[in-house]
Order: C-alpha cells, then structure tokens, then sequence
C-alpha cells in the first residue's frame, strides 16, 4: 500500500508540471545569474527585507571608542550582559572587600555614537542584604556615576585622538601660544 502511495504521489508531481527537466546548456552556471534569470521570469520570491542586508554601513565593537573605554573602565568587575547592538553594558553585582552587605551594579546605555556628554547614561543600583539574606535593590544617585561618566569620556577622546594620529590624512591641530 506504501509502495502505491509512493508510485501515485511521484507520478502526480511528474505530470503536475512541478518537475521538469532542464537542458544545462540554457541554466546559468554563475549563480548570481541564475538568480537573476530566475527573478526575470518571476520564479522567485520576496518576504519583505527579509535578506536584503543592512545599509553597508556596519559599525563594530572594536570602532567605537566609548563602547572600548567603558568596557576598559568596567573591566574590574564580571559583566552580566554586554550588547553591542543594544547599547548596553551591565556589569555583574560586585562588593567592596570592606563591607560584604552592600553589593553594586552598573549599567551604562549608549545614546550615540559620537563623543558626547549626552551619548552616554551611567546607572548605579545598590543591593543592600541583612543577615537573614534578605536583599533590597535601590537605585542611587551619587557623583559616582559622574565620575565613571567623565572616565569613558576622557577615556574615549584619548582612543579616538590615537586613532586620527595613525591616519595619514590627519591634520594636527595648530599650537597656540600663551
């Protein structure tokens, strides 16, 4: 009975048109042209941008130089999420070897590309436990968070002043005089 099934389903696609046979010497080899011989009789298929790439403009980790000075300055403590696409670095709960309570978390989002002051926001959350390990997270608002801000920052024009002096087109800036 399988063997029917099987006989019946082969002979339905065969004579269904599905199946073809085709001459090798009319089939591109290039499959860019074979691509687009299929697109210029309409054998083909869109699922909206699905697979048509990006802009070309591809923007990686390794040159942006706020995303290599913060995680340079967080470096001291495990990261819980790092992502790139999503602009966002989120260290791991660390503790200061003085008091074992008190357990911080940095979050820093990226608003932009460019070296700005307003590109970046740098989040503190502090996790305070009891000795019954009972825990309450709060956010705080302390100069800390200024200060890693400025650190990124100044640590970021430094990453981006090294990279101009390598280029060969680079222009240095005029001294001036006092």
């Amino acid at each position: 009975m399988k063997n029917i099934i099987l006989l019946s389903l082969i002979f339905f696609i065969v004579s269904c048109g599905l199946y073809r046979k085709t001459d090798l010497r009319e089939v591109p080899v290039n499959v860019d042209d074979r691509a687009a011989k299929n697109i210029a009789e309409g054998k083909s298929f869109r699922l909206g941008d699905i697979g048509k790439g990006g802009s070309g403009n591809f923007e990686f980790a390794s040159s942006n130089e706020m995303w290599r000075a913060s995680i340079s300055l967080l470096d001291f403590t495990p990261f819980s999420n790092v992502d790139y696409s999503g602009g966002i670095i989120i260290t791991d709960w660390f503790a200061d070897e003085s008091d074992n309570n008190e357990y911080l978390k940095i979050t820093v989002r990226f608003l932009s590309n460019e070296i700005r002051a307003d590109g970046l926001n740098v989040l503190i959350h502090k996790k305070t436990c009891n000795e019954l390990n009972v825990c309450k997270i709060s956010k705080i608002k302390s100069t800390l968070s200024q200060e890693i801000k400025l650190a990124i920052l100044k640590e970021a024009a430094i990453l981006k002043e090294n990279e101009l002096v390598k280029d060969p087109n680079y222009k240095y800036p005029l001294k001036r005089e006092n």
